[in-house]
Parts: structure tokens; C-alpha cells; sequence
């Protein structure tokens, strides 16, 4: 029995849920982030990590966690609501990105993994605007846990095995992680186990971001559109993700679950016929 048929059947939502939902699936269901740098810079994924160098695959892991980590202490450091960003938060953030990307990828891959923390704090930054506007309490652990899962659930490919990606599978892998960190407060979003599962799925996306970025001078304008890209990508994130849990508290987890697996199995059947 598929999940979708052992879930309740979504009647009691009201059609303008569902159709929030909808567009929280287009967004969360779309093209990945990879195609998507990609066609942006005009070479198969492929190409682009064969342009990254060995010994650099072997330091995104660890570049990321530690971007990440930066990220949580300085962009959840002040309210996103009750501090705007001069000039309004979208147009701050997409020119801040597109600064640092092309400072980034002036250097080639050394500037870039310098550029990687502060572009990452941004992009977490606006994923805590997002987050705030769809009625989070950024005060609360679970709330910053929420703002770095966009992480993970950006970074994923809707070509994976669906069991494995899909939107609630990773959400669910993500809560299962989070387990330990229960009553800890924000350091408990530091633990080994969380900070690796999100870094895990955020690492493909910043792979191809450094490969994008990795020739000097070549990567300075490239940069810049791939931190736009990267910007807008998680922001959609963020919104349908958040959009998905204000759904939730306001009408229950099932139903809202159930109208998004209902969507996903008439996408899937669309496909196989």
C-alpha cells in the first residue's frame, strides 16, 4: 500500500488551502538547485565537479559544517521582524549575495571558500525573514531548527529515490537527527548528527557552487549569478516550506500532509503513463 493511500483523504481542507499547498509543491517538487546552476553557467553537472579539484571535494564537508555553523550565530542573532534590513530585506540580501559571490569568485576556489560563511549566513538570514513571516517564533530552538532544515530540503534532487527524498521523508529524517539536541537550546542544533544530516544534503548544491566558481576571474561574474540563484532558490524553499507548517498548526498535520502525497502520486502516475 503506497503512503499516500494509507493517509487520510484531505476533504476537510478548504480550497484555498490546497491550493497553498499546491504551490508549496511546485516549489518544493521543481527543478533541483543543480539543474538549475547548471543551465546558468552553460555545462552539465557533471562538467562542473569534474572541475573541482580532489583535494577540494575532500573540504566541503568540512567548509560547510563550519559555514553553517557561523551562520547560525550571526544570522539569528537579532529578530528579522523586528530588525529590517535597510533598503528592504529581498533587495539587501540579493545585493550583499551577488557582492560576495563575485569577491568569491574573483580569488577562484580560495576566495569562495572565504565568501562560502558569509554568503551562507545570508541565505540564512533570509530564511529567518521568511520563517518570521509565516507566523515562527524565532526565540524558539525548535524555530532556528526549522530555518537550517531549508538547507537540507534546497538541496535536494527530485530525481533521488523518493522514499529517500521526498519532502516529508527528509523531514522526517531530519526530526529523527534532531532527536538529541531536545531541550539543549540553539547549541543543540550544533550537534554532530543534525549539523551532519543538513550539511550532508547542503554540501551537493555547494559543490557546484564552488565548481562554478572555482576559475579566477571567469568565476567573478559567475559567482555573483550563482549566489542570486542560490538566494532565490532557498527563499522559495522557505516559503513553501513554512507555508507547509502554518498549514499544519492550522489545520492538523494529517490533512495537509495527505493533500501533498495526493499531489505527489498524481504527478508520479502522470509520469509513469
Amino acid at each position: 500500500m503506497s503512503l499516500s493511500a494509507s493517509l487520510p483523504v484531505p476533504h476537510a481542507l478548504p480550497e484555498d488551502a490546497r491550493a497553498e499547498i499546491a504551490r508549496a509543491f511546485e516549489r518544493l517538487e521543481g527543478t533541483s538547485l543543480a539543474a538549475r546552476l547548471s543551465s546558468l553557467v552553460g555545462q552539465p553537472v557533471e562538467a562542473l565537479k569534474a572541475r573541482l579539484p580532489g583535494a577540494a571535494q575532500a573540504m566541503i564537508d568540512g567548509a560547510v559544517r563550519r559555514a553553517l555553523k557561523a551562520a547560525m550565530g550571526a544570522a539569528l542573532a537579532t529578530d528579522p521582524a523586528r530588525n529590517p534590513l535597510p533598503g528592504g530585506a529581498t533587495w539587501f540580501h540579493r545585493g550583499m549575495a551577488a557582492a560576495t559571490g563575485a569577491a568569491g569568485g574573483a580569488f577562484g576556489l580560495p576566495g569562495t571558500l572565504v565568501e562560502l560563511p558569509v554568503s551562507t549566513t545570508l541565505l540564512l538570514r533570509q530564511v529567518a525573514a521568511v520563517a518570521a513571516a509565516q507566523g515562527e517564533d524565532l526565540a524558539r530552538p525548535e524555530s532556528a531548527a526549522e530555518c537550517l532544515k531549508v538547507f537540507a530540503l534546497g538541496g535536494r534532487n527530485p530525481g533521488d529515490d523518493a522514499a529517500e527524498a521526498g519532502y516529508f521523508a527528509v523531514r522526517l529524517a531530519l526530526a529523527e537527527a534532531l532527536k538529541g539536541a531536545v531541550g539543549r537550546g540553539v547549541a543543540g542544533m550544533m550537534l554532530p548528527g543534525f549539523l551532519g544530516a543538513i550539511a550532508a544534503r547542503f554540501g551537493g548544491p555547494v559543490a557546484i557552487k564552488l565548481s562554478a566558481q572555482a576559475a579566477p576571474l571567469v568565476g567573478a561574474a559567475a559567482g555573483a549569478a550563482v549566489n542570486i540563484a542560490f538566494l532565490e532558490h532557498f527563499r522559495g524553499i522557505a516559503e513553501a516550506h513554512f507555508a507547509i507548517r502554518r498549514l499544519e498548526r492550522a489545520h492538523g498535520p494529517a490533512p495537509v500532509r495527505a493533500a501533498y502525497e495526493a499531489m505527489r502520486a498524481t504527478r508520479d502516475a502522470r509520469f509513469l503513463g
